[in-house]
């Protein structure tokens, strides 16, 4: 054999023995926190990050659903070309481990494929599932949040409502948890309700504000009965509405409009409301 040919050979020998290199990720793309590692020799491929969507996580049944709201995020993981795959079964048990060492419960499983289920950080509920493919896994999570509400009612809706049933609720007045202080982004909000008030110069109006029931009742009475005057301030100092067309009162969680028993709901129940005065 000739020096070049037996250079050739040794070259060849030693790529084909060589083991194969980890694919990098895919750019922009890395773990969730919640799931800071992943099964060995796997990479990538592929993510997506949504700030409000929808996922439905997996039943035994497929004619149920466990569809969740919030910040969704899929990544798909792909397994490095010639590296050994992991079976469907270590896939669930790793994540299943994983789970429980962040304080979370399973929900649903298939042991060979897929488990769900879900966890509670820093008071907020997040749901993860991990499905387990030929040469790929699929991790989906869902940090559950309330839409953040862009489309503000304006004022001649308002006016409808306030004639038709005496109140309205407006849901675009933000406040800090626990604060009373009225956030910049409610401008749209108090801007048509300002517009409300003066095409109607005889128009008084209650503003009563309401709070979830986490907490201490006394407490969310006081921060509602404080959110309520801060509203009718601000209508007051920036919009030169007269201060004895507003009243404000605060009802905390006495008057909720929807459970409370999951964030989607809560939400519902933090909200200014309009209530026509004599």
């Amino acid at each position: 054999m000739n020096k070049n040919l037996t250079r050739a050979f040794l070259v060849l020998s030693l790529v084909i023995a060589a083991p194969a290199a980890a694919e990098p990720d895919r750019k922009g793309c890395a773990d969730h926190p919640l799931f800071p590692t992943r099964m060995p020799d796997f990479f990538i491929v592929d993510c997506k990050t949504v700030e409000f969507d929808a996922f439905a996580f997996k039943m035994p049944n497929p004619r149920t659903q466990n569809r969740q709201e919030g910040k969704v995020t899929q990544i798909t993981y792909q397994l490095t070309r010639g590296k050994q795959d992991a079976s469907g079964v270590a896939v669930v048990r790793n994540y299943e481990g994983a789970l429980a060492k962040i304080g979370g419960t399973v929900a649903q499983s298939d042991p060979n494929r897929w488990v769900n289920g879900s966890v509670v950080i820093d008071g907020r509920e997040a749901w993860v599932e991990a499905e387990k493919g030929n040469g790929k896994i699929w991790l989906r999570i869902v940090e559950k949040q309330p839409m953040k509400q862009h489309i503000v009612a304006d004022a001649l809706s308002m006016s409808n409502d306030l004639k038709a049933t005496g109140h309205v609720a407006v849901y675009g007045i933000f406040f800090d948890t626990g604060k009373s202080v009225v956030k910049p982004e409610s401008k749209p909000a108090l801007d048509e309700v300002a517009k409300l008030l003066k095409a109607d110069p005889a128009l008084k109006l209650w503003v009563v504000g309401h709070t979830d029931w986490v907490g201490q009742v006394s407490d969310n009475m006081r921060l509602a009965q404080a959110r309520a005057e801060a509203v009718a301030s601000e209508l007051v100092s920036a919009h030169g509405i007269a201060a004895s067309r507003l009243k404000g009162y605060g009802v905390g969680p006495l008057a909720p409009v929807a459970g409370n028993d999951d964030e989607a709901g809560r939400a519902k129940n933090r909200r200014v409301d309009l209530v026509k005065a004599p």
